[in-house]
């Protein structure tokens, strides 16, 4: 099963989260399909907290991709952010 989740990047102390589109049986940091955004916790100032490219979170949702609980809490989350398009 295709999932949609996080992996960590950045440096000890210091997490930064890729949203990825992988394979279920891979392991959290190993191969993915592909990178549609990220996720940063400890953004501050005008940083952004979190990016997602959600026309292809969408795609993959429409081909049987799961999301996690906490991408899908993510992308509520870039939704309330994004301006509705007028």
């Amino acid at each position: 099963m295709v999932k949609i989740r996080l992996t960590r990047g950045g440096a000890k102390k210091r997490p930064f989260y890729h949203i990825i589109v992988t394979d279920q049986r891979s392991a959290r940091d190993g191969r993915n399909i592909e990178r549609v955004g990220y996720f940063n916790p400890i953004a501050a100032g005008a940083e952004k907290r979190v990016e997602i490219d959600v026309e292809r979170v969408q795609h993959w949702i429409n081909n049987g991709a799961q999301m996690s609980d906490k991408v899908r809490g993510l992308l509520k989350e870039a939704a309330a952010q994004t301006p509705a398009a007028a």
